[in-house]
C-alpha cells in the first residue's frame, strides 16, 4: 500500500473551495465533545471518517431516539443526539482491540492528514498508536487526544464524564444560590468547551504544518480547558484572598440583576442595571405598573438596591407575575435595560432571529433510518465568500467499509470478506423486533420532559418530502 502524499488537494486541482477541503480525518471519538468537533469538520470541507468497533458502538448511538419514530429495526442509525454530533462523516467499523484491527488502522494513517481519538491516555500508548509512532508512519500527521487530565501528571489514567468532571474544575462552587448546595449548568457543559478548543487546536496546527510541513500533537485536557473559565475567581484569591461563594442570578461585583418568573407556565424572563440610571429605569418601569410597594422609601441609588435586592428581587418578582414574558422583556429594553426571555428549546428552534441566520439547517437522513427531515445545528459563522453547511447527514453504521477497505486499502473482495467473517468489520444485523421507548406520557409523568407539543413537526416547518442522501 501506498501512502498518500501531504496535499491539502488530493485531486491536485488549484481551487480550494471550502477552507479543509482535501483533508482526510481518522475519528476514533465517541459521546460528545471530539464528535461534535469532527462534526464542524465536516461542514468546512473536510472528509472525516468515523470508526466504531462493532464489539463498541458510540454511546450516543444508544439512546435519544426521536420521539415520533422507533427507529426501526435499527435503531443505532436513529437517534437524534447521534445525527446532530456525526452529521457529514462517513462510518467504518474496525475492531482497534484486534492487532489485525491496528494494522489497518496503520495503512489508513498513512493516508490521513488528522487523528482525533479521546481514549483515556494509556490505550492509544499500548496500541503504540500514540503520536510518536503515527509521525513515523506519516510524518505531517495531526493528532488530536482528548482526555480528561491530558496526558502525564497523577490524574492522567483518570477516565471522565462531562458533569463530574466539572464539579473537579469548580465550576458548581458558583452555581446555586446562597446558602444552598453546588449545581451543575448544563447537559455535559465541560464537552463544549473542549470541542472549541479542539477545533482551535487543529486550525493552529494546519497553519504550522502549512509554514512547515510539520505535525503536532494536541494534548488537550477538558479539565485544564474547563478551569480556564475560572480565571476571575482565581484572580480574586490571588489578589484579595477572597474565595468566591454561590449567589443564584446576581452579580458578585456590581449591578442588580435576576430572573423572575412572569405570567404563563414557567414562563421567565431576566434584566439587569449596571449604573445609577439603569437602576431608576428598571424601578420606573416596575414602580409604572402602581400595584407594588416598597419598605419604606425605594431604593434611590444602584448601591442602596444592592444592599436590599432581596426586596428588589420580591418587588421585580411581583411585577413579572402581572405581565406575558414578552410584555415584561419589551417594558424593560424599552426603558433602555439589557433584558431578556428564558428561552427553552421550542423557543429556540422558533426564533426568528435564528431562522434568518439560518442556524438550524433542514437535513434529510438517510432512508430506512426511519429520521426523515430534520434541524441540524450548525454554525455561529458564515464565512462571505462561501456557504457553508451541513454536507450530508450522520451516516448509518458502517456504510463506508466498502469504499475505505477496498477503495482506499486496496483490499480484495475475498480480504473484505475475511475481515467480516472475523468481525474485524461488517454491519450490526437489523433487529427482528423494532425497539419500543417510553410512552410521551410517561415521559411527562416522570418529568422527563416539561411538556410536549403533538403538532411540533408543524411548528418546525418540516415537509418529509424531500431529496434524499446520497
Amino acid at each position: 500500500m501506498t501512502a498518500t502524499p501531504m496535499n491539502p488537494l488530493r485531486d491536485g486541482s488549484h481551487s480550494f473551495g471550502l477552507p479543509l477541503a482535501g483533508i482526510r480525518v481518522l475519528d476514533l471519538t465517541s459521546v460528545w465533545a471530539m464528535p461534535y468537533a469532527c462534526g464542524v469538520l465536516t461542514d468546512l470541507g473536510a472528509e472525516v471518517i468515523k470508526i466504531e468497533g462493532l464489539q463498541r458502538l458510540d454511546t450516543t448511538r444508544e439512546a435519544g431516539l426521536y420521539p415520533d419514530t422507533n427507529g426501526g429495526f435499527e435503531p443505532w442509525n436513529n437517534p437524534g443526539t447521534y445525527s446532530v454530533l456525526n452529521r457529514g462523516k462517513r462510518s467504518i467499523t474496525l475492531n482497534m482491540a484486534s492487532e489485525r484491527g491496528r494494522e489497518l488502522f496503520r495503512e489508513l494513517v498513512k493516508t490521513a492528514d488528522i487523528v482525533v481519538e479521546n481514549y483515556t491516555a494509556r490505550v492509544m500508548r499500548n496500541w503504540q498508536l500514540d503520536y510518536d509512532h503515527l509521525k513515523e508512519l506519516r510524518p505531517g500527521i495531526i493528532m488530536v487526544s482528548n482526555t480528561g487530565y491530558g496526558h502525564g501528571g497523577p490524574w492522567e489514567s483518570y477516565p471522565v464524564q462531562g458533569t463530574s468532571l466539572e464539579a473537579t474544575t469548580g465550576i458548581p462552587n458558583f452555581s446555586g444560590y446562597p446558602g444552598g448546595r453546588p449545581w451543575t449548568i448544563g447537559q455535559s457543559y465541560p464537552d463544549f468547551v473542549a470541542m472549541w478548543h479542539g477545533l482551535f487546536g487543529v486550525m493552529t496546527a494546519l497553519r504550522r504544518r502549512t509554514l512547515t510541513g510539520e505535525g503536532q500533537w494536541i494534548d488537550l485536557g477538558m479539565y485544564s480547558a474547563n478551569v480556564a473559565l475560572q480565571g476571575e475567581a482565581m484572580l480574586d484569591y490571588v489578589a484579595n484572598g477572597r474565595l468566591g461563594e454561590r449567589m443564584g442570578n446576581r452579580d458578585h461585583i456590581n449591578g442588580v440583576q435576576g430572573a423572575y418568573q412572569t405570567a404563563g407556565d414557567d414562563q421567565w424572563m431576566v434584566v439587569a442595571a449596571a449604573t445609577d440610571g439603569e437602576w431608576l429605569a428598571m424601578r420606573g418601569v416596575a414602580d409604572a405598573s402602581g400595584t407594588l410597594a416598597w419598605t419604606g422609601s425605594p431604593p434611590a441609588t444602584l448601591a442602596e438596591a444592592r444592599a436590599r435586592h432581596d426586596e428588589v428581587d420580591e418587588v421585580l418578582s411581583a411585577w413579572a407575575a402581572t405581565l406575558s414574558r414578552e410584555a415584561a422583556v419589551e417594558a424593560m429594553r424599552a426603558a433602555g435595560l439589557p433584558a431578556g426571555p428564558c428561552n427553552d428549546a421550542r423557543d429556540l428552534l422558533l426564533d426568528p432571529h435564528m431562522k434568518v441566520r439560518g442556524v438550524y439547517e433542514m437535513v434529510d437522513h438517510f432512508p430506512g433510518t426511519g429520521t426523515g427531515r430534520r434541524p441540524i445545528i450548525g454554525r455561529a459563522f458564515r464565512l462571505s465568500d462561501e456557504e457553508i453547511k451541513v454536507s450530508r447527514p450522520a451516516p448509518k453504521l458502517g456504510e463506508a467499509n466498502d469504499y475505505v477497505f477496498k477503495e482506499i486499502l486496496g483490499l480484495s473482495d475475498s480480504e473484505f470478506d475475511d475481515l467480516v467473517a472475523e468481525k474485524i468489520t461488517g454491519t450490526k444485523e437489523p433487529l427482528t423486533e423494532a425497539p419500543t421507548g417510553l410512552p410521551i406520557d410517561a415521559l411527562l409523568g416522570v418529568r422527563r420532559i416539561r411538556v410536549h407539543d403533538p403538532d411540533y413537526i408543524e411548528k418546525l416547518g418540516i415537509v418529509q418530502e424531500g431529496a434524499t442522501p446520497d
